[in-house]
């Protein structure tokens, strides 16, 4: 098994970071060093390049790092076995959930809050990116399992749905377009906000109003804005218009301060899925939490 010398090497690999990697597994950044300077020892070979303020993976470091990731995965499976052996097998068990803005800030948290209650040995990490990077960071193995917007497929990932979700237009109640019903020929003249690229909410609007004959160059930009609470906020605080999801402006609708401004023959839906490696598709603990995600889903709506 893998020695804690070897887990903090593969944190601190997976993060290139000693300063994140000591947030993750709340150890100092010294701790951190000498664990590392002691693994060097030991294979008598440098495992990290340090320029300046970054690190890199040496030739030895990305050798440890790819086996260290083997090894990881055969714990995981072998503690899951030797759960169904014995039920008073509790170890800590970790896991990576990385999602997008709208899932890790409007849908994650209460299933989490749930899940870690049934399962209190669970250390659960979410990584909080757009769509494009979240799907990068499952390659890259920084996660253990991912849940993004749909986006064009990659052939070395599996798809699993999750939840659909709409988006919709508005605009603030200050905004002379509360009032309006639009056509959809009417898009392109109006001053608009959206999601930074590489967004899942920017791609299936774009996709939805190209089916349409609005091209993404025929737009209006007025701004772009990384994140979802960042478009929200600025539309709260401006004239223009916005697609937002609707879980995520729930409550500026029900108050007012948020305004549906319907668009004509335009409806825009997306689907939530689940992504996984390719050959990771038999992860029990991976499994069990995608299962009781849907399940806690599925049965509140």
């Amino acid at each position: 098994m893998l020695s804690l010398q070897h887990e903090i090497f593969l944190e601190v690999a997976r993060l290139l970071s000693f300063t994140k990697a000591s947030q993750i597994l709340f150890l100092s950044q010294s701790a951190i060093s000498k664990h590392i300077k002691a693994l060097e020892a030991f294979y008598k070979t440098a495992l990290f390049e340090r320029h300046g303020n970054t690190i890199s993976l040496t030739q030895a470091g990305q050798l440890l790092y790819q086996k260290g990731l083997e090894a990881s995965q055969l714990k995981t499976e072998l503690h899951q076995q030797l759960q169904q052996l014995s039920a008073s097998f509790l170890p800590t068990t970790r896991l990576a959930v990385g999602s997008s803005t709208t899932i890790s800030l409007y849908v994650l948290p209460p299933v989490l809050s749930a899940y870690l209650r049934q399962h209190p040995n669970m250390q659960i990490q979410v990584l909080n990116r757009n769509s494009s990077n979240i799907q990068k960071a499952l390659l890259d193995h920084e996660i253990d399992v991912g849940i993004v917007e749909t986006l064009t497929q990659v052939n070395t990932l599996t798809y699993t749905p999750f939840i659909t979700d709409q988006v919709l237009a508005v605009c603030s109640r200050n905004s002379p377009l509360r009032n309006r019903t639009l056509r959809i020929d009417e898009i392109p003249q109006l001053p608009l906000a959206v999601r930074e690229q590489g967004s899942g909410t920017l791609a299936v609007v774009e996709d939805t109003l190209q089916k349409q004959g609005i091209r993404p160059a025929d737009l209006r930009i007025l701004i772009r804005l990384g994140g979802t609470e960042a478009l929200k906020n600025f539309v709260l605080a401006d004239t223009c218009l916005a697609f937002l999801p609707k879980r995520a402006i729930l409550k500026e609708l029900a108050s007012g301060e948020l305004v549906e401004v319907p668009v004509e023959n335009l409806s825009i839906e997306r689907t939530f899925q689940f992504i996984q490696r390719k050959g990771t598709e038999n992860n029990q603990l991976v499994n069990a939490f995608i299962r009781y995600t849907r399940r806690y889903y599925s049965e509140m709506e």
